[in-house]
């Protein structure tokens, strides 16, 4: 199998905002050994300007471009400083891509981008994608690292893509705020419905599930499955791998093929 698998701030991060290094360890482990089993993975993380927050001891999230920009920076050293630690304990090598919209926009550099992946995947490196918040502005920003994700697993032709965060799925309202909210463990079309009932940004992290269900659409019109599955454990990425009911799937692939 050909995985992507996408991690937002909220799931690396403790409420706190420092850095949770037992999941960060626990998902290193899990994603060497699934590569271990023959399978190639790319992980998109987000994090970076969180890192930066812990290291340079703000209080806050920065609101002006040039801080948050710098942020990135010094916590983008810190994030595959991290990364490359704990993939290192498990025998396997990682490389950092940082990317901005004019990288997927433009088809050179879009299909420089796909040959890097490829080739990195032959070589059989984990690549490490995140979005190049150091210089990405409002005009070259992808936004949000669900699309990223999405993006990547179109330009890799993925089978699969896994989002995991601080929900259990996709409910049919506001877990946090309607106790009647269900989840919904299998969807087949993303109606208009679903875009309205889906909530805002976290704390820490830009996207919310109206981003999340975007990528979805993006994955489903291009015949690759998507799981949105809780963080709790990166250990769900295994079940999500067996074809395991886990979180909410969104179908892409037919399914009488086979994973």
């Amino acid at each position: 199998m050909r995985l992507v698998v996408k991690v937002g701030t909220s799931t690396l991060t403790h409420s706190t905002g420092k850095a949770n290094f037992k999941f960060i360890d626990g998902l290193c482990r899990t994603l060497s050994d699934l590569k271990n089993m023959g399978n190639e993975v790319i992980l998109v993380s987000s994090g970076a300007i969180a890192r930066g927050m812990d290291k340079l001891a703000f209080e806050k999230k920065p609101t002006d471009i040039p801080t948050k920009q710098a942020a990135a920076a010094v916590g983008q050293c810190e994030l595959m400083y991290t990364y490359d630690r704990f993939f290192s304990d498990y025998g396997q090598t990682v490389a950092q891509i940082l990317i901005t919209a004019d990288d997927v926009s433009d088809d050179a550099r879009r299909t420089n981008f796909h040959n890097t992946l490829i080739r990195l995947l032959e070589l059989g490196i984990i690549p490490v994608i995140n979005e190049n918040d150091t210089i990405a502005t409002k005009e070259i920003s992808l936004g949000d690292n669900d699309s990223l994700a999405a993006i990547v697993a179109v330009s890799v032709g993925a089978d699969m893509l896994v989002v995991l965060t601080d929900i259990d799925g996709l409910y049919t309202g506001n877990p946090r705020t309607d106790a009647d909210a269900k989840l919904i463990p299998v969807v087949n079309k993303i109606t208009p419905e679903m875009l309205v009932a889906a909530g805002g940004a976290g704390t820490f992290g830009t996207g919310g599930m109206s981003t999340k269900l975007q990528a979805a659409k993006m994955c489903m019109e291009n015949g690759i499955d998507m799981v949105i599955a809780s963080g709790s454990s990166p250990d769900v990425i295994y079940k999500t791998v067996n074809g395991e009911a886990v979180g909410t799937k969104f179908v892409g692939r037919d399914s009488g093929e086979k994973l």
